[in-house]
């Protein structure tokens, strides 16, 4: 029986990323028949498909709670990967909270929530950005003592808008040595990309979707990898996850940055809609293109 399955997008990306190629032909490849489907299109029959990839769905976090209802819609008729109890947890940073106090090495952060004062950092730089957000969508990067009142400003209209905001120190290392981003399916290592630095002191605000990347291919050192594997142990021990370890996730990408000792801390775990970088392993993408299809044919069937 050839298994549909649809990879769910935004109406702003209706033919995917520049990965969709590549996954829609190793998984014509396998047997499949998928497509692309619109999240936010009342004429999608969800029920339809055997298995529903949440992909380009870039423009969650601008609805997060009708985004949510629809996982549960999708997720009660069809299986949905990742699961609505995963993209819950995922689409509010608050996670980095929970994976901290567990232990595991995470940028340090300081959470503010409506009601709360922001006070400016003793010294340096960092960042301010909203627990909700995507892209580095309502980011920016500061210089304490040359932009205390823009900075301010930023984080009390975060508040003030009701939105939970997250302080952290900008970690230096990223101008030189980048973020490695290693990509994960069906819960094992498949390959890794560096991004080069994203945030400029007291930058332009992002106005499209996402902030453009320079992106290359890299080969994770031992330490990063060991940082990737233990988040992703800790994820069968997170209560709100129903039980789902990293063998139930479709894909998963865990993004790193030197801490200030330059050994790797966590900067973002993406669970709900990461780009996967498959074109960047492989030469043509085809490598990373067939281990991800080959997991979402196992779960489709």
């Amino acid at each position: 029986m050839t298994a549909r399955i649809a990879l769910a997008t935004a109406a702003a990306f209706p033919d995917l990323d520049d990965d969709g190629s590549v996954l829609l032909s190793a998984l014509e490849s396998r047997g499949a028949q998928p497509e692309p489907a619109v999240w936010t299109d009342p004429r999608v029959d969800w029920a339809s498909y055997d298995l529903v990839v949440v992909r380009c769905t870039w423009d969650y976090h601008e609805r997060r709670e009708e985004f949510l209802a629809w996982a549960d819609r999708v997720g009660s008729r069809t299986r949905l990967v990742n699961s609505p109890a995963v993209l819950r947890w995922n689409t509010h940073k608050g996670y980095l909270r929970e994976l901290a106090e567990a232990g595991l090495p995470v940028v340090d952060t300081t959470w503010l929530e409506p009601g709360d004062h922001f006070a400016v950092p003793a010294a340096g730089e960092y960042v301010v950005k909203p627990a909700v957000s995507a892209g580095s969508r309502d980011t920016n990067r500061y210089v304490v003592g040359e932009h205390n009142e823009l900075a301010a400003a930023h984080a009390s209209g975060l508040l003030a808008a009701g939105r939970t905001v997250m302080v952290q120190p900008y970690l230096d290392q990223v101008d030189s040595y980048g973020e490695t981003a290693l990509l994960c399916v069906g819960g094992e290592f498949s390959h890794a990309i560096r991004k080069g630095p994203l945030l400029e002191p007291n930058g332009a605000p992002v106005t499209g979707a996402y902030k453009e990347e320079t992106v290359e291919v890299r080969v994770p050192t031992d330490e990063e990898r060991a940082v990737c594997e233990a988040v992703l142990d800790k994820l069968g021990s997170v209560p709100a996850l129903d039980g789902a370890g990293r063998a139930d996730l479709a894909y998963a990408r865990v993004d790193l940055v030197p801490g200030p000792d330059g050994s790797p801390v966590l900067l973002e775990l993406e669970l709900t809609e990461p780009s996967m970088f498959l074109v960047y392993d492989g030469g043509d993408g085809s490598a990373a293109a067939g281990r991800f299809a080959d997991v979402l044919v196992a779960q489709a069937s």
